[in-house]
């Protein structure tokens, strides 16, 4: 009887131990999960974004045309939402440097304050390292935002609740063009409309007469 009840204690010591060694190797586990490792895909598609400033192209001849200048920067992990970046990406896409760093001024977002750090740097590099003569004469050609890493964390609630929060970050990209920017061709409601029943008139309906 004895010898039953030493076996039954030995038993339960190497579970509480075995208990143990779970919880740590299961605590460094969520510790590597956490860690500042990121394998987002917009940023293994942007990885080279910056690089695209090394970019050497052959001589031109004389026929043609010359190259505008083009200037590639970003700014990554901002611990912004990437929702809310893209609406402000969005507003400034297709506008003179200029006109996007005014319409930023007077925006009282955060996300438009550091567009317009972003802006004003790229503009500096563009007359620092591109040899762009007028500062002013370059145009917003790409304006986007990218996820960023995302960090999960817990939020304690009463009566032994919680919940899962996320500590967001993203990255913001722009391209600046040398020259004037594009005009836009303006289309009124009456013109969108006409193309629109031009679609429907001119579509393939499978299966009839």
């Amino acid at each position: 009887m004895a010898v039953s009840s030493v076996t039954g204690v030995g038993v339960t010591l190497l579970r509480s131990i075995a208990g143990q060694m779970y919880s740590r190797m299961l605590a460094s586990v969520c510790a590597v999960h956490h860690s500042s490792f990121h394998t987002s895909p917009t940023l293994e598609l942007t990885r080279k974004w910056e690089k695209n400033n090394l970019i050497l192209y052959p001589p031109q001849h004389r026929d043609e045309l010359p190259r505008p200048v083009e200037i590639h920067h970003c700014r990554r992990q901002i611990k912004y939402s990437k929702d809310k970046m893209w609406y402000l990406a969005k507003l400034i896409r297709g506008m003179s440097i200029d006109q996007a760093i005014a319409q930023l001024e007077f925006n009282d977002k955060k996300g438009a304050k550091i567009m317009k750090e972003v802006l004003l740097e790229a503009q500096e590099m563009a007359v620092r390292n591109h040899n762009v003569e007028y500062k002013s004469n370059l145009y917003v050609a790409e304006s986007f935002s990218g996820k960023g890493k995302y960090l999960k964390r817990l939020r304690i609630h009463g009566r032994g609740m919680f919940g899962i929060m996320d500590k967001v970050h993203c990255h913001y990209f722009v391209k600046l063009v040398e020259g004037a920017p594009p005009v836009v061709e303006q289309k009124t409601g009456f013109d969108q409309a006409k193309e629109y029943v031009e679609q429907l008139k001119s579509r393939t309906i499978i299966h009839s007469l």
